[in-house]
């Protein structure tokens, strides 16, 4: 992850006197930690109340953290996030001098924010999954369920081994957690098959994958939502859209995270 050290005027943390009456006790400085992922090629500028940060934050992920000195009778400030080409707002916040800290994770995606969950930490042997699914070529708009499993070859056969359910279309699902397992050639009731790991996506509460009724069919060796290495720890989140091969529904990885 790029870390980005906002600095700015306001945010130099100094200590001085005047006369008899030192700063510290008429001001307050107020934590500010500002991350997440900006899936654009737009960069933003950041602005606490009159002041401008002098970097900007790029594309990929981010993280901001300094401190912002309340002075005198001040008692709130607007945080702005912009476009830096255009001005235009993508985030504004209001921080109060009364704040213990001030923490914004977000994403920035197709000219809007949006909030940005965070991963579970990786652990060792497990693998966590969050998803966000943009059905923009069916146009879906009904919950589904990601049902996460092993699907074995040579029988034909998914084993589901964990559910995550009735995620809607554009928002960010719950974590998922299972863990990591062998793809290698491998018997199953006599036989030796391949292993997949595949995350099918179906109608909410059922085992109906979600292109039934479609144009579009589920191939069980090629169509899958993404998903990282079976036998490696990891912590992934990902955002994918629609890219069908034909009638065979296919997906595209838009942010891996």
């Amino acid at each position: 992850m790029k870390i980005i050290k906002l600095s700015m005027v306001a945010f130099l943390l100094a200590a001085c006197n005047k006369g008899n009456d030192n700063f510290l006790y008429n001001e307050q400085v107020l934590p500010i930690t500002i991350k997440g992922y900006n899936a654009t090629t737009e960069d933003l500028t950041v602005k606490v109340d009159t002041f401008n940060a002098r970097q900007t934050i790029l594309a990929g992920s981010f993280a901001l953290t300094e401190g912002f000195i309340f002075k005198g009778n001040q008692q709130s400030v607007k945080l702005n996030i912009s476009t830096k080409n255009t001005g235009k707002l993508v985030l504004e916040k209001e921080l109060k001098k009364g704040d213990s800290a001030v923490n914004l994770n977000f994403l920035y995606m197709d000219g809007k924010a949006s909030d940005m969950p965070e991963k579970p930490a990786v652990v060792n042997e497990k693998i966590s999954l969050v998803y966000m699914f943009v059905p923009d070529v069916t146009k879906y708009s009904e919950p589904v369920d990601f049902v996460i499993g092993k699907y074995f070859v040579t029988p034909k056969v998914f084993e589901e081994v964990a559910r995550i359910k009735n995620v809607k279309p554009n928002e960010f699902s719950k974590p998922a957690t299972i863990s990591t397992f062998s793809t290698a050639r491998q018997d199953y009731n006599g036989v030796m098959t391949s292993v997949l790991f595949q995350v099918k996506i179906c109608k909410t509460g059922t085992n109906t994958i979600y292109t039934d009724g479609t144009a579009y069919t589920w191939n069980d060796l090629s169509s899958t939502a993404p998903k990282p290495t079976a036998s490696v720890a990891a912590s992934k989140l990902y955002i994918f859209s629609e890219a069908p091969a034909g009638t065979v529904m296919r997906f595209l990885t838009r942010l891996d995270y």
